[in-house]
């Protein structure tokens, strides 16, 4: 997974070929899927077997609509999620809860098309790495970082 558990600055991992985690929307053991740089740009990417952090993951591109799309998504969430940490929301108010958040409902209903993976998606490995940040969740992305290797 990583093997700084101290992080890396952001110069270090853009050096070792790492790209920003944008979005995540799905995590078990680490993230399941979301929204990440590959060569610099936003894809898709969803891992392939849910139970194995070395299995492959699927990966396509995302358009700039649904990008931009899913940074608001992801900025309603960290709103919540900013409330929920300063005790001024509960669990039931979660966005994602459905109904709670007319345009959070909204969203997910338009992305749903855009995250699920075409025929043609590429099947890369992908290697993870925690940032020296002190937030796990911000409006950029999260703390983890990844670089995606050929499957091989």
């Amino acid at each position: 997974m990583d093997d700084n558990p101290g992080g890396y600055d952001e110069r270090t991992l853009i050096a070792d070929g790492f790209g920003r985690v944008h979005v995540e929307l799905e995590r078990r053991d680490g993230p399941l899927k979301g929204l990440a740089d590959v060569d610099g740009v936003p894809h898709y990417f969803e891992r392939l077997d849910s139970d194995a952090l070395e299995d492959p993951y699927a990966v396509w591109p995302a358009s700039e609509e649904a990008v931009a799309m899913e940074r608001e998504q992801w900025a309603l969430y960290i709103r919540w999620l900013r409330r929920h940490e300063a005790g001024e929301a509960d669990l039931d108010s979660h966005p994602g809860s459905g109904g709670v958040d007319a345009r959070y409902d909204e969203l997910e209903s338009l992305l749903a098309p855009h995250r699920r993976a075409p025929a043609d998606a590429r099947r890369l490995m992908a290697r993870w790495r925690f940032d020296d940040g002190d937030e796990r969740y911000r409006l950029n992305g999260i703390d983890q970082w990844v670089r995606w290797d050929p499957v091989g």
